[in-house]
């Protein structure tokens, strides 16, 4: 299902360290994109502990295209950890991997303490995903087992690098924690995005 990798290898030099997660998710790779396009997914998957709201000017857009957006976090939607700057940017990679670039960072609150953000995700098509033959029927009508059927599936490679100085370790510890919330959040929303934003499985 996909594995979880703290970094960090380069605190000594940059004082930063890295969370990742390496997932392979049930649903297109186009859709996966939409989703990450997506203020309702962004909300989402960083449930049920950690809610979102817009300090925007008319709230949330339907899709996050390519402007900044503020959003004051909460825990257990009553504990305030202070405001965050969405800034996405997208890049296609020579192998054609889709990446989006979330080059924001906290700005207000107990988050503030981060002074480094660089969160990446990473999508492409996994092109050995399919799904073991089961229960079926064969040609002379008796129960047998049916053809594997090809599922259409994501590589979805999740990196946030961050940096907090001296504190980087305890800030390192609240995302580990988190980015594992987050991967829970992913797998069980992506099987309906094929339906919610498009995509041929």
């Amino acid at each position: 299902m996909g594995r979880s990798q703290v970094d960090g290898s380069d605190v000594p030099q940059t004082g930063r360290m890295r969370v990742r997660l390496d997932l392979l998710l049930d649903c297109p790779a186009d859709a996966a994109w939409e989703a990450v396009h997506s203020p309702a997914v962004f909300r989402a998957v960083s449930g049920p502990f950690t809610t979102a709201d817009s300090l925007e000017p008319g709230g949330f857009p339907d899709r996050w295209a390519g402007t900044e957006h503020r959003v004051r976090l909460r825990m257990f939607g009553l504990l305030p950890m202070g405001s965050q700057l969405i800034r996405l940017r997208d890049e296609t990679l020579p192998d054609d991997t889709r990446v989006v670039h979330d080059e924001g960072g906290p700005l207000t609150g107990a988050m503030r303490v981060v002074t480094t953000w660089h969160h990446r995700m990473a999508i492409s098509p996994e092109p050995s995903g399919s799904n073991p033959g089961g229960a079926g029927t064969t040609d002379n009508g008796s129960a047998g087992t049916a053809p594997a059927v090809a599922l259409a599936r994501t590589r979805f490679r999740d990196t946030l690098e961050v940096g907090a100085g001296v504190l980087t370790p305890v800030a390192w510890l609240g995302f580990w924690v988190f980015w594992q919330l987050r991967a829970r959040q992913l797998r069980r929303l992506a099987p309906g995005w094929a339906a919610q934003f498009g995509g041929v499985a």
